[in-house]
């Protein structure tokens, strides 16, 4: 283009935010699409998503639409603003056909992933749960598919291993928008590449019995999980049918029955998994606020020998 391209910025959650300033510090926002409010807390008070909140602190034109297919005022409104190009990021809506064609450059997603790997609502979260070591943001251009569409640039970011899913997705939100802005900075001269169907992995929307601890997996596999999901659902164990909020755990030595309460210390609660062990520094019982573990144990009399529940998916 002879001149910076005019962007309409579709975004929601709070991880959204540092994309929508970089792209904001280096073109014109000419438009930004937001979820529509939600009841938030026992209130339930109707509350904007940090983008739509961010937006109107800014006076940027700001559309909420619940709906986007079959919505002629939408897309007359996305028309009418005269952006060049769409980003989205973390939107959490599918964009139709008639929406993907308004603007010229059509729509780029910054994907928190190195695409056709974990596709789908959840990558930073599956990522950490399946161990990986490296991720990474992928700029693609939209299609109709659930990111499906060409890669237009992409680059690799190492996990550390102490990271849970509230890091990594720091680290990637920054990632993302210093890539966007190269990528607009580029817009027509990049070359699409397409996906390798083959290679393709998913990374679905999470599930509250995706925190559930398995005790038969091994401890690394017990800690990758509790890292993924950390934000949401967290870390769930239970004991005698009663749920205990988990966190802070690490691999120890040790071995047992899994879910066999190994040690009881100041340093925290040691448990046996399939191989190896799990350490626990805080538990939340039910109704009741986060505590060292070994207050916990102490006063719920739990001692060496003790076993908590087996939990199994119902699917295989």
């Amino acid at each position: 283009m002879s001149r910076p391209p005019r962007v309409a910025f579709f975004g929601s959650p709070a991880f959204a935010l540092p994309v929508l300033e970089a792209i904001r510090g280096a073109f014109e926002v000419v438009l930004v699409v937001a979820q529509p409010d939600k009841p938030v807390g026992r209130g339930l008070k109707l509350t904007p998503p940090p983008v739509a909140a961010r937006a109107a602190e800014l006076g940027l034109p700001l559309a909420q639409p619940t709906r986007l297919r079959r919505n002629p005022d939408f897309e007359a409104t996305l028309r009418d603003s005269g952006a060049d190009v769409a980003v989205t990021c973390a939107y959490g809506k599918i964009l139709p056909a008639s929406v993907l064609e308004v603007p010229r450059y059509g729509f780029l997603n910054t994907h928190t992933s190195l695409l056709p790997a974990y596709r789908g609502a959840a990558p930073i979260q599956w990522a950490l749960i399946r161990g990986e070591a490296v991720t990474g943001t992928t700029i693609m251009q939209t299609d109709e598919g659930m990111d499906t569409g060409p890669v237009l640039l992409q680059e690799a970011l190492p996990i550390a291993p102490e990271w849970t899913a509230h890091e990594l997705a720091d680290a990637l939100s920054a990632q993302a928008a210093r890539l966007i802005v190269q990528a607009l900075s580029d817009l027509g001269g990049l070359q699409p590449t397409p996906q390798d169907e083959n290679l393709a992995t998913h990374a679905p929307m999470l599930t509250k019995e995706d925190g559930f601890v398995r005790w038969t997996d091994t401890a690394a596999q017990i800690v990758n999980r509790s890292r993924g999901v950390a934000a949401w659902p967290q870390t769930t164990a239970f004991l005698g049918g009663a749920r205990l909020k988990l966190a802070g755990l690490s691999v120890t030595t040790g071995s047992g029955q899994p879910g066999e309460v190994l040690g009881v210390t100041e340093g925290g609660l040691t448990v046996a998994a399939q191989e190896r062990a799990v350490l626990i520094r805080t538990v939340q019982p039910e109704a009741r606020k986060a505590q060292p573990a070994h207050t916990w144990a102490q006063g719920a009399g739990i001692t060496p020998g003790t076993r908590l529940d087996q939990w199994e998916p119902t699917d295989p």
